[in-house]
């Protein structure tokens, strides 16, 4: 029987794809043999601390001394050293349960005191100096001095 026009269409379309075919499979197997190479694995870190494809530039480095390396928590001598005076203004106070809120000057934070950590009374928008502490529940305001 002979062959119509139509099935040699089809074949031809069939011989096509598997062509196409076989070229994208040799071009993904030359792909993955680039990619596979070193360079394209290795990631390295900026100055920013940002992973990319570049080497650091030497010139950057910066020389750290092995001394300067601090591990762990600051000895409690360090730390007491870093305590200083922040300033700010009572926002609220409720004399009645004992406690209340100073907003700090500088970080334009809230933060809690309790009576007990008050030097001398205070009342709302009274300028005052104090001294933050952590607490389980947070930051905490001790030492409570008014400003005059």
């Amino acid at each position: 029987m002979p062959e119509t026009w139509n099935k040699k269409e089809r074949e031809k379309k069939k011989q096509q794809i598997k062509k196409q075919k076989e070229e994208r499979r040799l071009e993904r197997k030359e792909k993955t043999k680039e990619s596979k190479s070193l360079d394209s694995m290795l990631a390295y870190l900026d100055e920013n601390g940002n992973l990319s494809d570049a080497p650091p530039d030497p010139r950057k480095k910066e020389k750290i001394k092995l001394e300067d390396i601090q591990i762990g928590i600051p000895k409690l001598e360090e730390r007491e050293k870093q305590t200083s005076m922040h300033k700010g203004t009572v926002t609220s106070f409720n004399e009645g349960k004992g406690f209340g809120f100073i907003k700090d000057r500088a970080t334009q934070q809230d933060i809690f005191f309790h009576v007990n950590g008050l030097s001398e009374p205070v009342k709302l928008q009274d300028k005052v100096s104090f001294e933050i502490e952590k607490t389980p529940k947070g930051l905490s305001a001790v030492n409570v001095k008014l400003l005059r």
